[in-house]
């Protein structure tokens, strides 16, 4: 089955690559390696704030990290023309916005990673890291970069 199809079954809609806020890009190819630029939470268009554990529970971050990778799944389209021509989810790297008492980090990232085995099944199994960290920037939640490799 076509990737369009399973985001049309989803209902879900690519967004247009964010302009980076910043001095990088939002995604870089070497061979078929496709790095893609960590992408913050949002919500609205607005950037999704806050901090787990303190003003804001598990399944909101959870919501919030499922938002970066429908993000990162605009970029990588971007990035390559035809989701059809990834070969599989090489590796994601999620830093969740957390109180220092705040242990749950990775349920927050499977947000990202249960949407992207919806969308590419088998290939969109990767390595993950989950870290907590103290601020994103804009104060958002969620931010989430990825590595994709293509056929």
């Amino acid at each position: 089955m076509s990737i369009y199809k399973r985001l049309e079954e989803l209902q879900i809609t690519l967004p247009p690559v964010a302009t980076p806020a910043a001095a990088y890009v939002p995604f870089a190819q070497t061979g078929n390696l496709v790095f893609l630029s960590g992408h913050i939470s949002k919500k609205n268009g607005q950037a999704w704030t806050g901090q787990l554990g303190k003003n804001i529970q598990t399944e909101e971050g959870k919501a919030a990290a499922r938002a970066v990778a429908i993000d990162l799944l605009g970029t990588l389209h971007a990035a390559v023309g035809d989701l059809n021509k990834v070969k599989r989810i090489v590796k994601v790297m999620s830093l969740v916005n957390s109180t220092s008492e705040f242990t749950e980090q990775h349920l927050v990232t499977n947000g990202c990673s249960e949407l992207l085995g919806q969308v590419f099944g088998d290939a969109g199994a990767h390595a993950r890291s989950a870290f907590g960290v103290a601020q994103l920037p804009m104060g958002a939640c969620v931010e989430i970069e990825l590595i994709a490799e293509l056929a």
